[in-house]
């Protein structure tokens, strides 16, 4: 018998250290050559470390949550096989690619975002029952969330089960669901760090702006009417940006970032627009580079390929960084009103509530028309209220008038 310790290797992108983010091995398991032991979380995703090793799991590094550097001991394995005591930081520590890392290593491996594969393990589902609709066959959380709604109807199609009991006065009473903690790791806890220190180190001023979108709307549909590819269609996002490069001309201290350690304003010429993207794994807010320089068509197009890599967790890390200004939309769920929260450095954010038809009053007559508020944020240090209620007087009056967004200047 003999020991090998399986180091945490360097996961590329500069990382000297590394959170665990799920085991999926625990003391005592034998484990085979190949084997996932579970993953790592870095800023921009969850990477799947697989065995270099067959060997009984004698030691793990802690529980998720913790800390590990690289090259620390991340797996103690007990072998039959003559190996050297200590594994190479790198070279024998197969990590899941780069370009997607959190597709497993190993073809016979279902592949799936750690997240789903948690919530199927504890809900005793296989994953290897689900049929994937992701790419390369990825069992995606849609695929996951149809599968327990196909299993749910099934149980109660047969009959009772263990889990219904009698109400006093007949009916069902399901068991209640027991108390369940959950860490805070991972995106989770560095959206969780990075709003914390957003609200309490900036003082945020929020201005909320009614905006006709009845003639942008006509104007949209009549542009997608032209276009034979579907998935090109645009959606109302690239012409809020549209208006937004062409306001931040007038006002450009709203394209600013602020470096805190040098206490130095950075305003910018380009325009790095970030979009707030929902993924399975938390919010994420890829950049579109240069979004001053692009035509509709190309911001619309930029936005729809991050915001689809950043969902398959295929985002690269500089994508996800340098923004100047963020846009945020909660799309149907968008509200009435929101009060989004700055993308520290940045020294503005703007969001988008759900468009509705709703009664005006125009030329002294009640008429239908379809609205949308505008939600906006300005870090107040640095941003008047006057200068900021007045940039989103501007690109409202683009929106109501989408015209001008497309005028030389």
């Amino acid at each position: 018998m003999s020991e090998y310790v399986f180091k945490l290797p360097d996961l590329g992108e500069g990382t000297v250290e590394s959170e665990i983010g799920e085991w999926f091995i625990k003391l005592g398991d034998h484990v085979s050559e190949e084997d996932i032991v579970g993953t790592m979380m870095t800023d921009k995703a969850a990477v799947e470390l697989s065995s270099p090793i067959s060997g009984k799991v004698v030691k793990l590094a802690g529980e998720p949550g913790d800390i590990v550097p690289v090259g620390a001991a991340l797996v103690v394995f007990e072998t039959d096989e003559l190996v050297a005591a200590e594994a190479p930081v790198a070279a024998e520590a197969p990590v899941a690619a780069k370009a997607a890392p959190t597709e497993a290593t190993l073809k016979s491996r279902v592949m799936s975002s750690p997240a789903v594969r948690r919530m199927a393990k504890e809900a005793g589902i296989d994953l290897a029952t689900i049929q994937g609709t992701g790419p390369g066959g990825r069992v995606t959380r849609k695929d996951y969330e149809q599968r327990v709604g196909a299993r749910h109807a099934g149980e109660v199609s047969s009959g009772l089960t263990t889990a219904a009991v009698a109400r006093p006065h007949g009916g069902l009473l399901q068991d209640a669901p027991e108390t369940k903690e959950i860490k805070v790791i991972g995106l989770r806890r560095i959206i969780a760090e990075r709003m914390a220190t957003a609200t309490r180190e900036i003082p945020h001023f929020t201005y909320v702006e009614e905006i006709d979108i009845t003639e942008l709307e006509a104007f949209r549909k009549h542009l997608n009417s032209k276009k034979a590819d579907p998935t090109e269609r645009l959606t109302l996002l690239p012409f809020l940006g549209m208006a937004l490069i062409r306001a931040l001309r007038e006002f450009p201290q709203c394209n600013t970032t602020y470096d805190k350690d040098r206490n130095v304003l950075i305003q910018h010429g380009p325009v790095h627009l970030g979009i707030a993207t929902q993924t399975n794994d938390g919010l994420k807010v890829p950049v579109v580079r240069n979004a001053d320089s692009r035509t509709i068509d190309d911001l619309a197009a930029e936005i729809r390929r991050l915001s689809d890599t950043a969902r398959t967790n295929k985002i690269k890390k500089d994508e996800l960084q340098g923004s100047t200004i963020s846009i945020t939309s909660l799309g149907k769920l968008g509200g009435v009103v929101s009060t989004p929260v700055i993308n520290q450095p940045e020294v503005g954010i703007i969001g988008v509530n759900r468009a509705m038809e709703r009664p005006v009053v125009m030329n002294g007559q009640i008429v239908v028309r379809l609205m949308m508020n505008l939600s906006s944020s300005f870090d107040h240090r640095f941003v008047d209220g006057y200068d900021a209620a007045a940039m989103i007087q501007r690109i409202k009056e683009m929106l109501e008038h989408p015209a001008m967004i497309f005028l030389p200047e």
